[in-house]
């Protein structure tokens, strides 16, 4: 099964899922907001159904919210959005079209793409001098033997997607080796393996 495929049909099963979280989400958006500038280009990679982008996109002056799953991206734009925020369907190398951005989000999708390095780059690249990228991460290689072993048990009955298997220290040097500076690293909510993290390129 392709990875477009899984969340093709995962796709009104996550729109359905509630979030386990309530506060801690809400401090994400609260974080990444006091980012976000009324002039700012942002550009959202991996946006599932659009809840986030939907409520960060009033912070900027426009946002671009891309997946490749056209189910999820059917829920999406079946919400009421904000007329600063615009769908579209790219992956993740085919999503800097419209650069170069001030701000691109990245939101629980650096740990599922085949190629971290060359993302990190393309992103970066497309980039204005000065600008962010705002992610949040899964670190499955920080969590226990037995959280690890659940996961592969899912992905071998197909709930569960191919995942890149990082830890917080790889993730931070994968950021560093392509460019950015790391300005900010927090963790919302109780899960210390999914860190919320904000980097800069130069300029």
């Amino acid at each position: 099964m392709t990875a477009e495929a899984f969340w093709d049909g995962m796709a009104a099963r996550y729109a359905a899922r509630p979030i386990k979280d309530v506060a801690a989400y809400e401090a994400m958006l609260a974080a990444a907001a006091n980012r976000l500038r009324p002039t700012d280009h942002v550009l959202e990679i991996g946006c599932g159904t659009g809840s986030t982008a939907i409520r960060l996109a009033p912070h900027a002056g426009a946002w671009i919210a891309t997946d490749f799953s056209d189910a999820m991206l059917r829920i999406a734009r079946a919400k009421p959005a904000p007329d600063t925020l615009r769908f579209s369907r790219a992956d993740a190398e085919h999503a800097f079209d419209d650069g170069p951005f001030d701000v691109v989000c990245a939101f629980q999708i650096l740990h599922l793409v085949d190629d971290l390095p060359g993302l990190l780059a393309r992103i970066h690249a497309h980039l204005k001098p000065g600008g962010l990228l705002i992610a949040k991460t899964w670190c499955f290689a920080d969590m226990g033997l037995h959280l690890r072993a659940l996961f592969a048990i899912l992905r071998a009955i197909k709930m569960f997607p191919p995942a890149r298997a990082l830890t917080k220290t790889a993730l931070r040097q994968a950021l560093g080796d392509a460019g950015f500076a790391i300005v900010e690293e927090r963790v919302f909510g109780a899960n210390p393996h999914g860190p919320y993290m904000v980097a800069r390129k130069a300029g």
